[in-house]
């Protein structure tokens, strides 16, 4: 059986002020985050789940034949996804990179127009989730870059849409509320700021 890692933070937690504030990375990555990747360990653990990854887990929840527990791992098993790709893409204003280059550019341009069309795509999308949620950029099983958005803890391996995210937006409260209270627009616009387009780019090499 997998046992699953939550991803370190690659910077400390106060490094990300002004953009997201040390409380609210502890409380997003220390509780929230680890909560979900203890629940996701258990339950494998407990209903003797066989998997070979997450994507393969959240890829085959059809696999599962009790609806509670594929409904307990499709919500934290998500979260754990989801939380991981989050903060591995974050960085510092100071250390992120603010703009893709290369392969990843060119695909940006031929799918959305321009990186700004693009990060207004990504917005409209993280604002449009009625509720908790998230926005994610994905690579198709053709190669190219779609946005999306999705529900709760769901993402593209749930969705079985094929599509492997390499960026995302957050937009459950606990991202942003004792930063930006109701203002997702601001949280939104300021996140962009941190994240780190030299990781993105990595994604995209690895998930084309």
């Amino acid at each position: 059986m997998a046992k699953f890692e939550q991803i370190k933070l690659n910077y400390g937690a106060g490094d990300y002020a002004p953009v997201i504030n040390q409380e609210t990375i502890e409380t997003h990555h220390g509780k929230h985050h680890k909560t979900y990747t203890d629940t996701l360990n258990k339950l494998v653990e407990e209903n003797n789940i066989e998997c070979s990854s997450i994507e393969d887990l959240l890829s085959n929840l059809d696999r599962i034949g009790d609806e509670s527990v594929r409904t307990a791992v499709r919500n934290n098993g998500g979260g754990f996804y989801n939380h991981n790709l989050y903060f591995e893409t974050l960085a510092p204003k100071d250390k992120a990179k603010h703009s893709p280059e290369g392969e990843l550019l060119s695909k940006i341009d031929e799918a959305f127009g321009s990186f700004d069309e693009l990060k207004a795509k990504l917005k409209a999308l993280a604002l449009g989730q009625f509720g908790s949620g998230w926005a994610f950029l994905s690579v198709t099983p053709e190669g190219k870059l779609v946005a999306t958005k999705s529900p709760n803890q769901d993402n593209p391996f749930s969705e079985k849409s094929g599509n492997k995210p390499i960026a995302c937006i957050d937009v459950w409260e606990h991202a942003y509320y004792l930063d930006y209270k109701n203002l997702r627009a601001a949280y939104v616009d300021a996140l962009f700021d941190i994240i780190d387009w030299g990781v993105v780019e990595r994604k995209y090499e690895e998930a084309k």
